[in-house]
């Protein structure tokens, strides 16, 4: 971490000071301490993607296990047969099953997680209001822990402690790795996960509304294939990974998946009637 020398310390001191005189929003403040800590503006830089959205997460899982579900399972009830009505009972009762299962998982998990996460709020709130100099003290300790001169940390946790927001605010991010202002939207990230689950579960079964056997059996195949190298493609660009070979991965993992459960809906054989 790149730490300011003695002119710029005064300088960013003195910015400090005029920022919070005029703004003492929580966020206004931390960012200003930022900059005296760093030296420069945490805000010049916009490179970064927000990797914590619960909706952003909840899409990516649902899409890839909608499609990886139900291409297994419309695949698997084809392998033993390729009756329409069979196959598309199957690959609807999947579709909606899933969807509701994974949207009822985001809902509950979210929501204890939120609810887990007010608690140790309320807990640290009350440590901040019974015990502040020892709760500086520590966050001081924090920061030296993390490789700032002993001086300079107990100059940032004093600025930090002086409004019960932002000291709040930092004991959370650092101490509990929370974000007060973003502790989970339950009911975002059941509704992503519906929508998404969804999608990925309808691309393999829709052939088999407009056709029937081999073909559709084929291009339950060509889609799922597709649509996993796609979603490869996008998780790979978002996490600045090789896009070719995260979409490889992803087909590898759909492929494994859908030829198992086919191979064993072909051994059992089952005609239905």
């Amino acid at each position: 971490m790149a730490q300011p020398d003695g002119g710029a310390v005064l300088v960013l001191r003195t910015s400090y000071s005029e920022v919070v005189q005029t703004d003492r929003r929580p966020a206004t403040m931390m960012t200003a301490a930022r900059m005296w800590l760093t030296g420069r503006d945490p805000s010049s830089t916009t490179r970064h993607r927000d990797v914590k959205s619960g909706g952003s997460r909840a899409a990516v899982l649902g899409a890839g296990d909608g499609l990886i579900t139900n291409v297994s399972l419309v695949l698997g009830v084809a392998g033993a047969s390729t009756n329409v009505s069979t196959v598309r009972l199957a690959g609807v009762a999947g579709l909606l099953a899933g969807a509701f299962s994974m949207a009822a998982g985001e809902l509950v998990s979210v929501r204890a997680q939120k609810e887990l996460a007010e608690k140790e709020l309320d807990v640290e709130r009350r440590e901040l209001a019974d015990e502040p100099e020892a709760e500086m003290r520590e966050l001081a300790a924090m920061y030296r822990a993390r490789g700032v001169p002993a001086d300079d940390a107990m100059t940032v946790a004093q600025i930090l402690s002086a409004n019960e927001h932002v000291a709040l605010d930092t004991h959370a991010r650092l101490e509990l790795g929370i974000d007060p202002e973003d502790s989970g939207q339950p009911v975002k990230a059941a509704a992503f996960s519906f929508v998404s689950f969804t999608i990925g579960a309808i691309l393999p079964l829709f052939p088999w509304f407009f056709t029937r056997g081999t073909s559709a059996v084929l291009l339950s195949i060509v889609i799922g294939a597709v649509a996993a190298l796609l979603l490869g493609a996008f998780i790979g660009s978002m996490a600045g990974r090789s896009v070719v070979g995260t979409a490889l991965r992803q087909l590898l993992v759909a492929a494994l998946a859908a030829g198992i459960t086919f191979g064993v809906g072909h051994l059992l054989g089952v005609q239905a009637t």
